[in-house]
């Protein structure tokens, strides 16, 4: 695949960090089935990808193989779980409100990174600048400008994130009030 679709991969990957708050916090918050294997399987691809940023970014045979070995064990997670909560959360949403209202959306990995970093924040995990940097390392976007996404989208996508679909995420049922939105993105550099 050229550079930019395997590293987009990437950032799809790194997304498992909140998918699975996510769903931890609707099953503690909803009652909504968890299920822990699942769950770690989908945490391995995310960390397996964090562990190897120089190889990835060569996109050398090796590098490759990492991204596609963690791509098919998010798969797999999936499977195992009957349905997407291990692999898709708060910051997938995020990505597909961008979808939705970006003049020009970016790729779907690139969009999810970014909405990784910030939903990291939103849980309070320090982690969140560790994940910015070595996506930063990788080559993959991390601000809304190397996105090439206006700084007022990537705040309008935040405050109807919550409303793609009926999934209980970190944003909640009312979602981000635009203060707050706004707050979050240029806390974590995403907008300046």
């Amino acid at each position: 695949a050229p550079p930019r679709l395997l590293k987009a991969g990437v950032g799809d990957l790194v997304g498992k960090l909140t998918a699975v708050k996510d769903w931890q916090l609707a099953h503690r918050l909803r009652g909504e089935y968890y299920g822990e294997y699942a769950a770690q399987l989908a945490l391995l691809s995310a960390k397996h990808v964090l562990r190897y940023p120089e190889l990835i970014a060569s996109c050398n045979p090796e590098g490759v193989r990492i991204v596609v070995e963690a791509l098919i064990s998010s798969g797999v997670a999936m499977c195992i779980a009957g349905s997407s909560r291990p692999a898709s959360g708060s910051e997938h949403l995020f990505s597909h409100a961008l979808d939705l209202i970006a003049p020009k959306p970016a790729l779907h990995g690139e969009q999810v990174a970014i909405g990784t970093i910030m939903m990291l924040y939103l849980y309070g995990d320090p982690r969140w600048r560790r994940v910015k940097n070595t996506l930063k390392k990788i080559g993959l976007p991390v601000t809304a400008k190397e996105l090439d996404i206006p700084d007022e989208v990537i705040i309008d996508a935040l405050t109807i994130a919550h409303k793609i679909r009926p999934r209980y995420t970190i944003l909640g049922e009312k979602g981000l009030t635009r203060e707050a939105a706004e707050k979050l993105a240029r806390a974590t550099g995403v907008i300046e």
